[in-house]
């Protein structure tokens, strides 16, 4: 990649984020991390920061909000962020939330136990060229 592209991700299990992270990086990805909602909406209204390219979410964070929660605040209609592609990767897999999922307009929704962490970077690569 010529320039890098920043990716935020969103992840509660600490080991799991750490991983994920330096996955990124070695692909070349600037990375910001969040355990929280809270966390996460705090980087995407710093203009200090720049521009996020991608969310990787996961369903379970830390905090009273989830990933449904973000993602709705990400692709409201007067959302500045509404086009940043997002990637959930979670266990949460159930018909109902992988639906509501699609439905707010996420790009794809993956359950960690059947992916591996190449094959949501491939296609982070993919969406972004």
């Amino acid at each position: 990649m010529t320039d890098t592209k920043t990716v935020l991700v969103l992840e509660d299990e600490k080991p799991l984020l750490n991983a994920i992270t330096k996955k990124l990086e070695t692909h070349g990805f600037n990375v910001l991390s969040a355990r929280s909602v809270g966390q996460a909406t705090e980087y995407l209204e710093d203009t200090d920061i720049g521009h996020i390219d991608v969310i990787w979410l996961d369903h379970y964070l830390l905090g009273e909000r989830n990933g449904l929660d973000l993602v709705a605040f990400v692709k409201n209609d007067k959302s500045k962020w509404k086009n940043i592609p997002i990637f959930v990767v979670s266990n949460t897999a159930t018909p109902d939330k992988v639906k509501s999922y699609l439905e707010l307009g996420v790009n794809k929704y993956h359950t960690k136990a059947d992916v591996r962490l190449d094959t949501v970077i491939k296609e982070i690569q993919t969406i972004l060229s």
